[in-house]
């Protein structure tokens, strides 16, 4: 139950943070509702075919054992693939390429300073939970 409710609260807190940024760029509460359910829908549309591509390419090279350049590749091919997807998006609704790469730089830096801490919360609940116990 904490897990299901750890998850749907990061879910909430990649929104807000997606939902910020899509205002300050727009202005508009109504696009940056609409980029909040896109931008993610585009993505989860996407994924699988990343993954089927680089499945591919693990299962070419033919080893079992992890090569970490290959898997810091896949990793940034993925973040990559989601600032492109942050910066189409923005690029749609204003017009602007500079605010769509403002957009699909700022949404993975605010991401990855934010969800830690977070997580962190979550953890310090959890720690406070099970010592009360």
């Amino acid at each position: 139950m904490a897990a299901a409710a750890k998850k749907l609260s990061q879910v909430a807190t990649h929104m807000a943070i997606a939902f910020v940024i899509a205002y300050g760029v727009t202005g508009s509460i109504v696009f940056s509702g609409l980029a909040i359910i896109i931008e993610p829908v585009i993505n989860v549309l996407l994924l699988p075919f990343h993954e089927k591509m680089w499945a591919g390419l693990r299962q070419a090279r033919g080893s079992t054992r992890i090569c970490y350049p290959l898997v810091a590749a896949e990793k940034l091919s993925q973040a990559l693939m989601h600032a492109g997807i942050a910066f189409a998006v923005m690029y749609v609704a204003t017009g602007s390429a500079a605010l769509g790469g403002l957009a699909a730089l700022l949404e993975p830096v605010c991401n990855v300073i934010l969800l830690p801490l977070h997580d962190r919360a979550w953890d310090a609940l959890r720690t406070r939970q099970l010592s009360a116990a």
